[in-house]
C-alpha cells in the first residue's frame, strides 16, 4: 500500500464525488472517505453510505465510533464493499463527536481504543490504521503521546497518521482546532525514531510539494488536508514532483474527463451542485480563478442546475475568452 502522499478525510469534503474528481488529477495519491459512524453503517443505508466508483481506488474507509462490536462489524462491511483500508478516527475534536464518544476524546481511553482496534483487526483482512493527534487539552507531553501509540501498537496496528497538533476538546470549534494549537512536527519525527519499523504519516498545515519533500526525509508519508480541497490541482504537482509522473491532465482535461461522470450521476438523481462544488478551486492561482468560481456559482452550484448546464461547461472551458481569463 503506497501512502507516501494521501488526502485527509474531511467532513463535507471528501465524499465520493470529490474523490472521483481528485483521482482524475492524481493517479497515486491515496484517498480517504469522510468519517462514517459505525452505527450508521450497521443500521442505515449501506449502499448510500459506502458505494463508490471503482476508479477512486485506492481508497480507505474512515470509521467513527467507540463500540468494539459495531466497529468490527462496520470494518467487515467496508471490506465487503471493496475498500483498501479501514481507518479509525481518533483525532476529530468537535463537540458533537465528543458527545457521541468518538474522535479525539478517545485519547483519554487507550484501553478502550485498543479493544476497538483488536476487534476491528480480527474482523477484516484489510489493514487497520488510525488517525490521531499528539495530545488533548493540557495533556500534551511527548511521553503520554508515546504511551498512547505504544498501546495501539500492541494491537498489531502498524500505520499511524498523526495530526501534529493537540485537540482542544470542548473549547475550540473544529475550525479553531485546525489553526490555533501549535504544530509540533518534532513529536511525529520522534515517534518515527522510536518506532522505526512502523509506518508514520504526518498531517497538519502542509501546503506545498517542497514541504512534502522535506517531511518525507524524516517520516514515511504525508497527509494533506485543506490544501487538497481548496487548491486541488496541487495534486498534479505532487504527481510530477513526488511520484515522478508527468502524465497528468491539464485543468481543462480534468473537466472534460469529469463530464461523463457528471452525466451518469445526474441520471441516477445526483444534483449537479453536489459534484461541481468540489471544483471551485481547480483554477486557483490562475489569472481567471475568480471568473471560474463566479461561473460555477451562477450556473453549476445552484440547486436547480441540470444536464443542459453541463453541456455548456466545455464550451466555456474551450472558448478563447475563457482561456484568456484563466490563463
Amino acid at each position: 500500500m503506497n501512502r507516501k502522499v494521501s488526502v485527509a478525510p474531511m467532513m463535507d469534503c471528501t465524499d465520493r464525488h470529490e474523490r472521483y474528481f481528485l483521482r482524475l488529477i492524481s493517479k497515486n495519491t491515496f484517498l480517504y472517505t469522510e468519517m462514517i459512524v459505525d452505527e450508521a453503517i450497521n443500521r442505515g443505508d449501506k449502499k448510500k453510505l459506502l458505494e463508490f466508483n471503482i476508479n477512486e481506488k485506492p481508497v480507505a474507509l474512515q470509521l467513527g465510533g467507540s463500540s468494539p462490536k459495531l466497529l468490527a462489524e462496520a470494518a467487515k462491511i467496508g471490506e465487503d464493499f471493496g475498500y483498501d483500508e479501514i481507518n479509525l478516527n481518533l483525532g476529530c475534536p468537535s463537540r458533537k463527536v465528543e458527545k457521541n464518544k468518538f474522535g479525539a476524546c478517545l485519547m483519554k481511553e487507550p484501553n478502550l481504543v485498543a479493544d476497538c482496534l483488536s476487534k476491528m483487526k480480527s474482523s477484516t483482512k484489510l489493514p487497520v490504521t488510525i488517525k490521531t493527534r499528539i495530545g488533548y487539552d493540557n495533556v500534551e507531553d511527548y511521553e503520554n503521546f508515546y504511551n498512547f501509540i505504544s498501546k495501539i501498537k500492541s494491537t498489531g496496528v502498524k500505520t499511524f497518521i498523526i495530526h501534529a497538533r493537540k485537540a482542544m476538546l470542548g473549547k475550540f470549534t473544529p475550525k479553531q482546532n485546525l489553526n490555533i494549537p501549535p504544530l509540533k512536527y518534532d513529536y511525529v519525527y520522534n515517534l518515527k525514531k522510536d518506532f522505526p519499523n512502523e509506518e508514520v504519516i504526518i498531517n497538519g498545515g502542509i501546503t506545498s510539494t517542497s514541504e512534502i519533500k522535506s517531511h518525507l526525509d524524516k517520516i514515511d508519508g504525508v497527509m494533506i488536508g485543506r490544501a487538497a480541497y481548496h487548491t486541488p490541482y496541487l495534486l498534479a504537482d505532487i504527481e510530477k514532483v513526488i511520484f515522478d509522473n508527468n502524465d497528468v491532465l491539464t485543468r481543462e482535461e480534468v473537466i472534460e474527463n469529469l463530464i461523463p461522470y457528471i452525466k451518469d450521476e445526474l441520471r441516477k438523481g445526483t444534483r449537479l451542485n453536489q459534484i461541481m462544488r468540489h471544483t471551485l478551486g481547480l483554477f486557483h492561482g490562475q489569472s481567471g480563478a475568480s471568473y471560474w468560481k463566479r461561473y460555477l456559482s451562477e450556473n453549476m452550484c445552484v440547486r436547480d442546475a441540470d444536464v443542459q448546464k453541463v453541456n455548456h461547461i466545455m464550451d466555456k472551458v474551450r472558448s478563447s475568452n475563457f482561456e484568456r481569463r484563466v490563463g
